[in-house]
């Protein structure tokens, strides 16, 4: 399988591991206690990119472990210099990938990347990240209301500065050369995520990662938009609403569910665009490596896009 339409979450966090722990590991139990463990849905965790093992008791006493270790480190004066080396070349400082087994592509998947702890603190602001997966399919067979439910309580003890939830492509190789029409047909549909085709979430910052189904705010962003009511006031679309979370976290939900959209149609999702203007100062700028070429053709991205492509879908709700 080259890839699976699924529901995306992301959160954003631009703190060090020990900050962050407890909200993460409430994260992760409410979403293994909404999927359930098995080999139809999560039965596998890796654990900083080692080869990993089917989830049993042992295992889950290693998850406990990584996670409630709190202790500070000084990077990298603390670690050993092959440790240094190991965790410069993964690009985080310790990981769980938990999947329905080796090679599994059933669409559930969770992963948590603590960044870095550098010390001094860079010039550009790294994140841990946390994302999950969930197929498509358990969105068609339990609605919308019990999946936003599960993201919020997800986000509830996340210190993010900004997170999202709706639909997306879950990439799991390249797409292959001599498939220009799958690449030309994801561009009509707006509401699909394709952020996965870029790979360098990390680097996410105090920014934030386009318009989705539901949009999570929290500081600087928040502040700097004036906070809850003013946002508010500025998003006049009937689909739209603005629950404040606490004092410094909103979502902002744009409908009852999350809708793809489709250019050729005309469904442009209106409600999606007014906030995209509302939140172009703080967008992520577009990041573009090189991949490859196609007939002497610069490429980008493991959806071998074109510049031209990549740009007109990065700014879909901006122009």
């Amino acid at each position: 399988m080259l890839a699976r339409e699924v529901f995306r979450i992301a959160f954003y966090m631009p703190h060090d591991h020990p900050d962050i722990a407890q909200g993460v590991s409430h994260a992760i139990d409410c979403y293994m206690r909404a999927v359930g463990e098995g080999p139809k849905t999560i039965n596998y965790v890796s654990f900083s990119h080692d080869e990993g093992a089917v989830l049993s008791s042992e295992q889950w006493e290693w998850v406990r472990l990584l996670l409630h270790n709190t202790r500070r480190w000084s990077f990298p004066d603390d670690y050993e210099e092959w440790k240094q080396r190991e965790i410069e070349k993964r690009r985080f400082e310790r990981g769980l990938l938990f999947t329905g087994g080796s090679g599994s592509r059933n669409g559930y998947e969770l992963e948590y990347k603590a960044r870095i702890p550098w010390r001094p603190a860079p010039e550009t602001t790294f994140v841990s990240l946390l994302t999950a997966t969930l197929p498509i399919e358990f969105l068609e067979r339990h609605g919308p209301g019990p999946v936003r439910q599960l993201v919020l309580d997800m986000a509830s003890q996340l210190r993010f500065a900004s997170g999202h939830a709706g639909l997306g492509l879950r990439l799991y190789w390249w797409l292959p050369r001599a498939d220009e029409s799958l690449r030309v047909g994801l561009l009509c549909y707006p509401g699909l995520d394709l952020r996965d085709a870029w790979r360098h979430e990390e680097r996410m910052g105090l920014q934030v990662d386009g318009v989705h189904w539901l949009n999570f705010l929290g500081p600087p962003v928040l502040g700097q938009l004036g906070g809850a009511d003013p946002l508010r006031s500025r998003l006049r679309s009937a689909e739209t609403t603005v629950v404040a979370l606490d004092e410094e976290r909103v979502v902002v939900s744009l409908g009852e569910r999350p809708e793809v959209g489709e250019l050729s149609a005309g469904k442009s999702l209106p409600a999606y665009r007014e906030l995209a203007h509302v939140l172009a100062p703080w967008l992520e700028p577009l990041f573009l490596p090189p991949s490859g070429e196609i007939a002497g053709e610069t490429r980008y991205t493991s959806l071998l896009l074109t510049e031209d492509e990549a740009r007109r879908w990065w700014r879909r709700f901006l122009d």
